[in-house]
């Protein structure tokens, strides 16, 4: 039995002390802020509630996996998970629209070709099929082993995309999101669709690689899931699954550095000068300059923790509203801009976009809102990170609050006139709550770009030191993190021997 230090309580931390835990280790969680979670925050207010983190559970199978290897009780004892269907509703420019089943390929395809016509069905469907061979390829070397010492084969892309073709010019084949969109879907509303799955997971669809097709092949595969009460609900269940396997938290304890001792991690140093001495660390957050004083945790060739180049970030309204939820409200709503190609540049060239997508939540569940004569409703849109945009700037926050409910009336029609109260959370809360630079949002790792999407491994140089959450491997998104917390687990229990979940 060790003693183990794991630094922040997010939910890839997490999920790293439990397993860890169970393995028969003391682990002691140490977090900076008063409470856990991480990013699945919630906002309550009067009555009403709102997650002020991601809002849908995507690839609900890794948390199923931590909650039997951790415990008697399944996942589904411990929260209320229910199935979004429709998955999500898209509004385009337009005026057109279209409602995609969960969990329904066959489904989609028909949604598609009635809503949009001219075989676009057949060709999502096509573009799926690709994308599943992406998956099929990349699935375990990229989400369910450590990164590898030769981690350069991952900077091949692995989605086979079509050969186009040209006349007297050579053929070309998509090497980005926006390149599938424009010449393999040659459709601007499924571009426009395949570019909100991008952007929704922080992503540049013209610099995202086209193994990104991961992304929308995962959702709509394993399917879309509420959890009841909130996503914070999903935090709850897990914290108290340490507590129950003896996990230690100490909550406002900021950690200031790793101790080194012989070589190796040794424990840690809180901001107060208290020493906790370990056998391992555990860093569930982005590392820092001086997390080990003196050490280079990376070597030249590795795989680092670097700022992506258009980082961003997200814009949260929370509106309290006057009026009961329709029964048949869509639980996710897409409003597609007119110009998705000015809203990239804005967002990822650090400026504010004038239409951006919205992301409109309206989950029917009763604990969000005081009555049933009232809604909680939340809007979400990706955007430059604070620092190039001054998101403390109260103006600002209004003016753009404004812009996405103008959105968003698209999906709820007479917003404004049932609003009662509005709350904004900015990237500028998301960087004092988190630390991470400018509020930054970490996406998934991807393979291809020749590596530039990947995350640093989950060992680091300094042995006994290991990163858990959205910064390290396989990336950021709450299953990516629940990953992460899986295999810093398996390197600590089975050393140089793990190779990952068989």
């Amino acid at each position: 039995m060790a003693r183990i230090a794991v630094i922040g309580a997010g939910m890839g931390a997490m999920a790293a002390a439990a397993r860890l835990a169970v393995a028969g280790h003391r682990v002691t969680v140490y977090e900076r802020s008063g409470t856990y979670g991480g990013s699945l925050g919630q906002h309550a207010e009067e009555g009403f509630a709102f997650d002020t983190g991601p809002g849908l559970l995507h690839l609900p199978a890794v948390h199923r996996d931590l909650f039997v290897k951790t415990g008697k009780e399944p996942l589904e004892r411990c929260v209320t998970l229910a199935q979004v269907d429709p998955a999500s509703r898209h509004l385009f420019a337009d005026g057109t629209s279209v409602s995609l089943p969960n969990a329904s390929r066959a489904g989609t395809v028909a949604a598609l070709d009635t809503a949009l016509g001219g075989g676009a069905g057949a060709k999502w469907g096509a573009f799926l099929d690709r994308a599943r061979d992406a998956w099929d390829r990349s699935r375990r070397p990229l989400l369910e082993e450590p990164l590898r010492p030769d981690w350069q084969v991952l900077g091949r892309d692995p989605y086979p995309a079509e050969e186009h073709r040209r006349l007297l010019r050579p053929a070309r084949r998509a090497g980005t999101v926006a390149e599938i969109g424009a010449w393999e879907l040659a459709e601007p509303r499924l571009a426009a669709l395949l570019d909100g799955y991008a952007l929704a997971y922080g992503l540049d669809p013209l610099r995202a690689p086209a193994s990104a097709a991961l992304l929308p092949y995962m959702e709509e595969t394993f399917g879309s899931w509420y959890v009841m009460g909130g996503m914070r609900a999903l935090a709850r269940a897990v914290y108290e699954r340490c507590l129950a396997r003896k996990v230690e938290f100490v909550l406002g304890a900021e950690v200031a550095r790793v101790v080194e001792k012989d070589g190796r991690a040794a424990g840690v140093e809180l901001a107060d000068g208290t020493v906790a001495e370990a056998a391992h660390v555990v860093l569930g957050a982005r590392p820092w300059p001086g997390l080990v004083p003196g050490r280079e945790l990376w070597a030249d060739g590795d795989v680092t923790v670097r700022p992506q180049a258009g980082a961003s970030g997200r814009f949260v309204v929370m509106l309290s509203l006057r009026g009961g939820r329709p029964a048949d409200a869509v639980h996710r709503t897409v409003v597609h801009p007119a110009d998705g190609a000015a809203e990239r540049e804005a967002v990822f060239g650090g400026r504010t976009a004038a239409h951006p997508t919205v992301t409109v939540l309206r989950p029917d569940d009763p604990s969000t809102r005081p009555d049933a004569e009232h809604e909680a409703v939340t809007l979400t849109a990706t955007v430059a990170p604070h620092g190039p945009v001054d998101w403390t700037d109260e103006a600002l926050r209004t003016r753009y609050a404004d812009t996405l409910i103008d959105a968003a009336d698209a999906a709820v029609p007479g917003l404004r006139e049932r609003v009662l109260r509005t709350r904004v959370r900015t990237p500028a809360e998301t960087a004092a709550d988190t630390g991470a630079e400018g509020g930054a949002v970490p996406p998934p790792a991807l393979a291809g770009a020749g590596g530039a999407f990947l995350h640093a491994a989950n060992r680091t140089r300094l042995p006994g030191l290991l990163l858990a959450g959205g910064w390290s491997h396989p990336g950021g998104g709450l299953a990516h993190a629940g990953m992460s917390g899986a295999l810093v687990a398996g390197t600590v229990v089975e050393g140089d021997a793990f190779r990952g979940s068989q």
